[in-house]
């Protein structure tokens, strides 16, 4: 045999391929000797039995008395107790039941139809999990479409309205785990109104997805809707899509959910696996570790050469960042961890920041995620255009539209790395249900391993509580300021008013509170010379 390039010796060396699932990861391209692995193997170990508590349901959030649970869901026989095992096998043959009355026309929309149409509603990981996996594996043959309301802005709720064909033949899902979360009833009581105005019974048109006795719980069970759907304590939001809140749109979809499932619970045994090399996920997250100095130094951007995958970073930007953006560690220690997450997709990366990527700041590492079959083969049906198939069309001699794509991908991939930048590449066969289930659990996987190696609990998320008692302060310091100008004859600046509401301290913020009323015409404006000399008042009728 002839000599190999070092390259390809490293390539080798460090090549991690399951042939059985036609998973791959690539590391060679990272900055790492062979001491470091020997170097940190024990903290690996460390995290991998960790990991492997939380699967035997030990406490992951000592403060809630909570456990962790989602790996349960792919695979209930790992469930702490036969109770929490039941749950999870008798959800999941509901939803299958419920679906299949649905697809089968027996269950009737309000005016008497068949249902073609989901509207879900939810925001976080309610509606970032579903949005991917939709985007990732559906098509024009899905057995029911699917739109989101995943935000609180009504001009994107009316877009999303004014894109649904007829109401009368859509049905509804309220995904939320408190059944408090303001940006999901909010969605609710809009997606109420249009229902009404459009002279159909909402709550026979409505699934709730929620915890037992929540408030969403308690207004689907007094107003009879169609179904309810539990989410479990144990469950967090950025992993629940292996619950109801995944499992239920993608069924109704028309996905097969047995299959996202089944290659879930196959990320899960091979990432258990005790031979680091042998691991994914613990290679992954030693990766993280060394590139960004266990600090998280060096953004991770995600390339997905797939357009089908184009929301994948959107959903990791929760999945990671929640889980490992966090002020103290463990310990209690001032640390001020992450991972910084962002991506869009190749080849549309090659004109846009892959520019920077090559010759700017040395600050990130790439995840490039590669597809080998061009085609996608969903289980949902054939294309809708008949005699025609574009993956076999060459546009040159030889080479085909999906040759491009590769060649981009391996393009980047060798231009990053002759500029000294570092990147890791996963490959799938082809995307199927369980290439999907894989990846996502590959990803959970690796955050719970890298959270290990860092000392932070990757299970709660203090930030988030705080950024919605911030949002409820602004709305009190709103309907003060209301109450005050209902009463007013004339127009006064933002300082008059915060002074006369008692929120002197916070001038800016009734500044902004009545710039906002006053573009929405629900309060009157006088301009000034300056914007900050404008005055405010009652809107005149």
């Amino acid at each position: 045999m002839g000599m190999v390039s070092a390259a390809w010796d490293r390539y080798r060396s460090y090549l991690f391929a399951d042939r059985a699932s036609g998973f791959s990861l690539d590391i060679s391209r990272m900055h790492f000797s062979e001491a470091d692995f020997r170097l940190y193997e024990g903290a690996l170990y460390a995290a991998l039995d960790e990991m492997s508590a939380l699967e035997g349901g030990a406490i992951a959030n000592a403060d809630e008395g909570r456990m962790v649970g989602h790996y349960w869901l792919r695979n209930p026989a790992l469930a702490p107790t036969p109770e929490i095992q039941g749950q999870i096998e008798s959800n999941l043959q509901s939803i299958k039941s419920f679906v299949d009355r649905v697809h089968k026309g027996e269950l009737k929309s309000p005016a008497g139809r068949s249902f073609k149409y989901v509207l879900v509603v939810g925001i976080g990981g309610s509606a970032l999990g579903p949005q991917f996996v939709r985007a990732a594996l559906g098509g024009p043959r899905d057995k029911l479409r699917l739109c989101f309301f995943d935000n609180t802005d009504p001009d994107g709720m009316y877009s999303v309205l004014g894109g649904i064909p007829d109401l009368a033949e859509t049905l509804v899902v309220v995904i939320s785990k408190s059944g408090g979360t303001k940006e999901t009833r909010n969605g609710q009581l809009i997606a109420r109104a249009a229902w009404q105005a459009a002279q159909l019974d909402f709550t026979k048109a409505c699934v709730a997805v929620t915890q037992e006795g929540s408030e969403l719980d308690r207004i689907a069970v007094r107003e009879g809707w169609l179904a309810r759907f539990p989410m479990w304590d144990w469950v967090g939001g950025r992993t629940s899509w292996w619950s109801a809140v995944g499992l239920l749109p993608a069924a109704l979809q028309g996905l097969d959910i047995e299959a996202l499932l089944g290659g879930a619970k196959e990320m899960d045994e091979l990432t258990r696996c005790r031979n680091l090399r042998c691991n994914p996920a613990a290679l992954m997250a030693l990766m993280w570790y060394l590139c960004g100095r266990g600090r998280g130094e060096k953004d991770m951007v995600v390339i997905p050469y797939k357009d089908r995958l184009e929301l994948f970073s959107r959903y990791l930007q929760q999945l990671v960042m929640e889980s490992l953006g966090k002020r103290e560690d463990r310990a209690g220690r001032i640390v001020h961890q992450g991972l910084v997450v962002y991506g869009n997709k190749g080849s549309t990366d090659q004109h846009a920041y892959v520019q920077q990527l090559r010759d700017g700041p040395n600050n990130f590492f790439v995840v490039f995620i590669e597809v080998l079959r061009d085609e996608v083969l969903s289980g949902l049906g054939e294309g809708v255009l008949v005699g025609f198939t574009p993956y076999t069309l060459e546009v040159e001699p030889q080479i085909t539209a999906g040759d491009y794509l590769s060649g981009f991908y391996q393009g980047t991939r060798m231009a990053l790395y002759e500029s000294g930048r570092e990147s890791v590449t996963i490959t799938l066969n082809e995307l199927t249900p369980a290439a999907v289930g894989r990846l996502i659990a590959f990803f959970e996987r690796t955050v719970g391993l890298y959270a290990g190696l860092i000392n932070v609990n990757a299970y709660h998320q203090p930030g988030v509580e705080a950024g919605k008692q911030a949002a409820r302060r602004g709305l009190e310091i709103q309907k003060k300021v209301l109450e005050n100008l209902s009463a007013a004859t004339t127009g006064r600046k933002a300082e008059e008013i915060a002074c006369a509401v008692g929120e002197v301290t916070e001038t800016e913020t009734v500044y902004k509170v009545l710039r906002h009323l006053a573009a929405n015409r629900r309060i009157s404006i006088r301009e000034g010379q300056h914007p900050l000399e404008d005055l405010f008042g009652p809107l005149l009728r």
